[in-house]
């Protein structure tokens, strides 16, 4: 992927945050050289929270958000503003606290702070319009001053952001510490009616790049060409990897010798916790009538007669279960704070979600007590092959099997 193509879920996320009128927008436009925002002398000029796509060295790329003023008014839509800029603070891997240096922080700034620090997410109070002081007091290890107007402190800005690189990098790979430099992996990727037209879909084209920077060979089929391919091969692939929805199919078809398992599996532990997300698979067959089963995905797109999370992930539960419960769906950004109310969450593969976004939803159905798996993991447990599709975790497996015991 170049930096151009990278998507937003691949990118780190830096989110400008503060008070009306304390300089954000003029902020953002100046780290990204760009008239990004509109900048006014009005509060709340920005109110829907702002995206940029750019390269920020040595972080690589990021994407910039300026987000409405968290002093926004209490009415329907100041508040509403408000609790978007909330929203984005928990998708963000850094953040930058912009506080007007002629007021000193508010006790809004000092609260967002103190939620920084309790979530770990790094980040800088940069005291905007520094040149309209006299006298500057000693800033602390996370402040420093800046003046956007004048673009003073934008390049030592730009320079400690690109210091926590180290920090938010994140490590896992989805299937590199899996394979060998000559590996043959084979990529099993349907083209239906739900598959984006002239492209693959982003778990397909991360697998597939790092194959390459592996230096393994890619092997790409459809289903029904699934037989022929493994037969063409003069020596069996490392592995398969198959699409979750024809799960079943690829499974009656790859010899038992060959290890099996999914992209949405691949995801799991890529952006997630494989092992929860496992162990939320045996509450499937728990399933009661009218039990509330709420099915999550991470991106906004046009449901088709045969969707995936609405349709068929529903279908295979009664199927499975032999029960009927009550369904809800949500889809984007869009996920409950409170879920009390469900017995399970299905969840999609994550792709088009930050990890730690991922992580956080996790985390608050386990502080719930609410189990949670995700599509691959439930669709490869509802056929029956949730084992075999593990055997390349085998610590995975091992819990597994004990929990079945």
């Amino acid at each position: 992927m170049s930096l151009t193509t990278t998507p937003a879920a691949e990118r780190i996320h830096i989110g400008f945050f503060g008070l009306r009128n304390a300089g954000k927008s003029s902020l953002v436009n100046a780290v990204t050289g760009q008239p990004l925002s509109l900048v006014s002398d009005i509060k709340g000029t920005t109110t829907d929270p702002v995206k940029k796509a750019m390269e920020l060295l040595p972080l690589g790329p990021v994407l910039i958000i300026d987000t409405p003023g968290l002093d926004d008014d209490q009415e329907t839509l100041g508040a509403l503003r408000v609790k978007k800029a909330k929203e984005i603070l928990a998708t963000v891997h850094m953040a930058v606290l912009v506080v007007d240096a002629t007021r000193g922080k508010s006790a809004q700034d000092v609260a967002l702070e103190q939620t920084l620090q309790e979530r770990k997410i790094p980040y800088i109070v940069a005291y905007n319009k520094a040149d309209l002081l006299d006298v500057r007091p000693p800033p602390d290890e996370h402040a420093m001053y800046v003046s956007a107007a004048r673009n003073e402190g934008i390049h030592a800005l730009k320079e400690r952001l690109g210091a926590f690189a180290e920090a938010v990098k994140n490590s896992k790979v989805l299937l590199k510490d899996l394979i060998t430099a000559k590996d043959t992996v084979v990529l099993v990727t349907p083209i239906d009616e739900s598959a984006p037209k002239g492209r693959i879909i982003l778990p397909q084209q991360m697998t597939l790049r790092e194959l390459l920077d592996a230096h393994a060979t890619a092997i790409v089929c459809q289903p029904d060409e699934l037989a022929f391919t493994l037969s063409a091969l003069r020596h069996p692939p490392r592995m398969v990897v198959t699409d979750s929805q024809v799960f079943g199919k690829v499974a009656a078809i790859v010899p038992p010798e060959i290890s099996l398992t999914s992209f949405s599996i691949l995801m799991a532990r890529y952006k997630g916790d494989l092992a929860a997300l496992v162990s939320g698979a045996a509450v499937l067959m728990r399933l009661r009538d009218g039990d509330r089963v709420l099915i999550c995905e991470g991106c906004t797109h046009h449901r088709q007669c045969n969707d995936i999370g609405t349709v068929k992930m529903p279908g295979w539960i009664e199927q499975f279960s032999g029960a009927k419960p009550a369904y809800d769906f949500t889809s984007g950004g869009a996920f409950p704070d409170d879920l009390s109310p469900y017995r399970l969450i299905v969840h999609c593969g994550g792709c088009m979600l930050q990890e730690n976004e991922m992580q956080r939803r996790l985390t608050t159905a386990a502080a719930a007590g609410i189990p949670i798996v995700n599509y691959g993991i439930a669709i490869a447990a509802m056929h029956g092959i949730l084992s075999r599709s593990l055997q390349l975790f085998p610590e995975v497996l091992a819990l597994l099997d004990q929990s079945s015991r």
